[in-house]
């Protein structure tokens, strides 16, 4: 035990009274807690240490382009979706003119058909340069317009059509509005234009098919498809 403390006690003991032998004892105890610390542990009133501040946030990235058919060529009456990054005055939804070109602020006319989207970023990054500083430019086709598929015949509305509305012959006939009364069911056929500038007639019997016969006759139709009903 401290020494303050044993002493504090015998004066107590030994007759010294009232608030004279308990003040000592008060300050003997207080004395000897505040020389006291435990292992490991903080002084009292001693300073936090401040936590290291948190770097900053990087500043956005561009978004990430949606996932894109690289191959598809741009052709006109397309839709197109160009987004330049942190530019909302430059960011539109634009359809390519029949002579396919496209008109963008600060960039002016350019050549749409015929381009993939890729190298129409190139393009209007190219013309923006002198504008903006490092534009982030992405071209997505929003609407297919340009590849189309015809219907002739004994359809109820035969015409010309966006190849995004029929995938199949029996999609065709469905956009045409179906078969007149006195259409040929089982004559129908594609004439199909081969890169070597041939035709070649493609066969579709309506009859069979929603029988459940010969299933693979419901190709799928490409651009310039022509779906002739007798």
């Amino acid at each position: 035990m401290n020494k303050a403390i044993e002493a504090a006690i015998l004066s107590v003991k030994s007759g010294v009274r009232g608030r004279a032998g308990l003040g000592l004892l008060a300050c003997a105890l207080s004395g000897s807690l505040a020389a006291q610390t435990v292992p490991g542990s903080d002084a009292v009133g001693a300073a936090v240490p401040a936590k290291p501040a948190t770097a900053l946030a990087k500043p956005n990235a561009p978004p990430a382009r949606a996932a894109r058919d690289e191959s598809y060529v741009i052709g006109a009456e397309d839709v197109l979706a160009i987004n330049v990054w942190k530019e909302q005055d430059l960011t539109h939804s634009i359809p390519v003119r029949s002579d396919g070109k496209i008109s963008l602020p600060l960039a002016g006319e350019l050549q749409a058909a015929g381009r993939t989207p890729a190298q129409l970023e190139d393009d209007i990054t190219a013309r923006l340069r002198s504008f903006v500083t490092d534009p982030e430019v992405t071209v997505m086709v929003q609407q297919v317009n340009s590849k189309k598929f015809n219907i002739l015949g004994q359809v109820a509305k035969p015409g010309s059509y966006p190849l995004a509305l029929a995938g199949t012959v029996m999609d065709a006939i469905a956009a045409a509005g179906g078969f007149r009364d006195f259409a040929k069911q089982k004559s129908v056929y594609v004439l199909r234009r081969n890169p070597d500038g041939t035709e070649q007639k493609l066969p579709f019997n309506y009859k069979n098919f929603i029988r459940g016969k010969d299933l693979s006759q419901n190709i799928r139709l490409e651009s310039n498809d022509t779906v002739i009903v007798p």
